[in-house]
């Protein structure tokens, strides 16, 4: 069991939390489907998913895998029989929602023609009483919704998302008119009936919040908030709770407003505060906003990798023992860095908060990315901080949630730039794009020019329709300020000062700074421009002495991007060094590695055999580091994040063992 720990400092009203709102209105997102990206980091990915990784999708889902094949059987009605796992379905709609992300990005009428004929698959294959489920519609429907643990309601949230997704970007209904009735099959079958149903693996929560703001419709976001409060009442059935006997697996152990700690599997977790956040926001539920305050805090301040990466165990793939962070044995799905950019998201919007979207920008950039190789067809499920060469990434996994996972993240991309309210905007994350959004008063079309992550030079050119007056939120991000994250998992070493600048139109103008943000607040004209710059010096990281694995140690960080050194960068071996605290770093860029990347140098002592063999000599050696998200592009080796500061032990090896 974890310790009990005493909370304190969460901020309330005398009712409950406090929501974040802007006038009347709470901060939401602008929508991807109106943010055009043209960065120089982000839109090369983007473009590899859309030519790479979402073909690479689609053959597995289509061609090597009997995912679609599923589809196709139950429409045939031949008695054939299900094959592959029984939550394949979901891995079609995330595919299908990354396509319908793509397809905004980059516009491709063969793409749509496949995406509409697998829409036709799967509206062929639900029932008349709107069930949708091809395990069970293939091999037994006298047992569907028997086992909580068997992801029906889970593949119902994802093909929820992916009907929306899709609606937003073609304006095509079928896809969410099978969603609809599938969410009203639920519906009727659990709430109305008032038939217990604890989702073993959350997601319709989320999704279901999205399905009420889309359609309006009041009964979803009721389904929605129902499910929320079927947890910790000892409904649950199915593997879980039957054989393993761990309702927290699944946060299901007590209700979720009476949650104060991180437990069980990472994913579920994320996806499930997701929900609890979105309801939340539309419910004004500040029961759900104390508990996911309080848990938020457990997950960073002593549950959270360097990389914003969860879940430190393959045992229940998820957490284990509070500040228990190995580094080469860490878990990290790739999935659950994912569900932290949802989470977190979230949590800003009802804060108005920027640290949520530090911790976003610190999951997005390190701990999911990874999980995406550049060239875009080979994935990390696991993404562990250190490796001794024998972990690679792969072409794809039977459990297949992290391939189209990573892919709907960077082509939503869009959705996670800009927030806005009726009479303000957001910038969170510095991305060279444009959008116009549209306030109480008249549209603003933005705009950001950048190099970030590489520079910390960002300027938002600001153009109302007509002269007007509302504030602008530039997010200032903690590691900007001399915080890495929130708490004190981790600290800066370098004492340094840490300076950002803020004019516009070239001119030093009056703002101030609350909740993380610079607020000007003035009367804008056309083409007004806002000149933000941020330090992109490297810094030391180190961390809480009860992470036992990063006991002297260091890591390395340099504007949002944790960095590691691997072995082909280092004459063949990344163990073989030591960081003494006066080590300096210089940083450069190499337009030709990995697709250009800022790498760091740093004269270090490297301990090396003598020529005979018979001792060891320590000498300076120029050691390299590459952003954390670059490793393994090039072969597997070893690696490591968290970079010995001192000799503790030797380990003597021959090469020919």
């Amino acid at each position: 069991m974890k310790k009990m720990i005493i909370y304190i400092g969460i901020y309330l009203s005398l009712t409950g939390y406090t929501f974040a709102q802007e006038g009347a209105t709470l901060i939401r997102p602008v929508n991807f489907s109106k943010v055009e990206i043209n960065d120089q980091f982000w839109a090369p990915k983007i473009k590899t998913v859309s030519t790479v990784t979402i073909p690479v999708c689609i053959e597995q889902t289509e061609v090597k895998t009997p995912r679609i094949r599923n589809f196709e059987k139950v429409a045939q009605q031949t008695g054939e029989k299900h094959e592959g796992i029984y939550y394949d379905d979901s891995d079609v709609y995330k595919a299908l929602e990354a396509i319908a992300y793509s397809l905004k990005n980059n516009p491709d009428q063969q793409l749509i023609q496949k995406a509409d004929a697998w829409i036709d698959k799967i509206a062929a294959a639900q029932l008349p009483d709107g069930y949708l489920n091809t395990y069970y519609t293939l091999n037994g429907l006298d047992k569907r919704w028997t086992d909580m643990d068997m992801h029906e309601d889970y593949c119902a949230g994802h093909l929820i998302e992916a009907a929306i997704a899709y609606y937003n970007t073609t304006g095509k209904k079928k896809l969410l008119q099978v969603a609809t009735r599938f969410a009203d099959h639920i519906d009727s079958t659990f709430r109305q009936q008032n038939r217990p149903w604890v989702s073993g693996h959350q997601e319709i929560e989320l999704a279901l919040v999205k399905l009420y703001h889309t359609t309006k419709e009041e009964r979803y976001l009721q389904l929605a908030d129902w499910f929320l409060q079927q947890r910790g009442h000892g409904y649950g059935k199915g593997q879980t709770w039957d054989q393993w006997k761990d309702p927290a697996r699944c946060q299901d152990a007590i209700p979720l407003k009476d949650q104060k700690e991180i437990t069980g599997h990472a994913v579920r977790a994320m996806y499930l505060y997701t929900g609890a956040a979105d309801v939340g926001a539309a419910t004004q539920n500040n029961d759900y906003m104390q508990a996911m305050q309080t848990v938020w805090q457990d997950v960073v301040y002593r549950n959270m990798y360097i990389t914003g990466g969860i879940g430190s165990t393959a045992k229940n793939e998820g957490f284990s023992q509070d500040y228990d962070l190995p580094n080469a044995s860490a878990y990290c799905e790739t999935c659950a860095s994912v569900g932290m950019v949802f989470w977190n998201q979230r949590m800003n919007f009802l804060t108005g908060e920027a640290k949520y979207v530090d911790i976003l920008e610190r999951s997005l950039y390190n701990g999911a990315l990874d999980g995406l190789s550049y060239s875009g067809d080979r994935f990390f499920y696991g993404n562990p901080l250190a490796s001794r060469g024998g972990y690679g990434r792969s072409e794809w996994f039977g459990t297949a949630c992290c391939p189209s996972n990573i892919a709907r993240l960077v082509a939503s991309l869009g959705d996670y730039i800009y927030a806005q309210s009726d009479r303000g905007i957001w910038v969170n994350l510095f991305v060279g794009s444009q959008s116009t959004i549209s306030l109480a008063n008249g549209s603003v079309h933005i705009s950001q020019q950048t190099e970030y992550p590489w520079q910390g030079d960002v300027n938002i050119t600001v153009t109302p329709d007509r002269k007007s007056k509302f504030p602008l939120y530039i997010r200032i991000p903690g590691w900007a300020t001399g915080q890495p994250v929130p708490g004190n998992a981790y600290r800066f070493l370098d004492t340094g000062e840490n300076q950002y600048t803020l004019q516009v139109n070239g001119k030093n103008t009056p703002y101030r700074v609350e909740k993380g943000y610079a607020i000007i607040e003035r009367t804008w004209n056309k083409n007004d421009v806002v000149s933000f710059q941020l330090p992109m010096d490297v810094k030391k990281i180190a961390a809480n002495d009860q992470i036992a694995a990063n006991k002297n140690r260091v890591a390395l960080q340099r504007g949002p991007l944790v960095y590691c050194v691997e072995q082909i960068d280092n004459q063949d071996d990344a163990m073989n060094f030591i960081v003494p605290s006066n080590s300096q770093f210089i940083s450069t860029y190499q337009k030709d590695l990995l697709g250009g990347v800022v790498t760091l140098q740093g004269k270090l002592p490297v301990a090396t055999p003598s020529s005979d063999g018979r001792s060891i000599q320590v000498k300076e050696q120029t050691i390299t580091a590459i952003p954390y998200f670059c490793w393994a592009n090039r072969g597997n080796g070893e690696m490591q994040v968290w970079l010995p500061t001192r000799i503790e032990n030797i380990h003597i090896n021959s090469k020919a063992l």
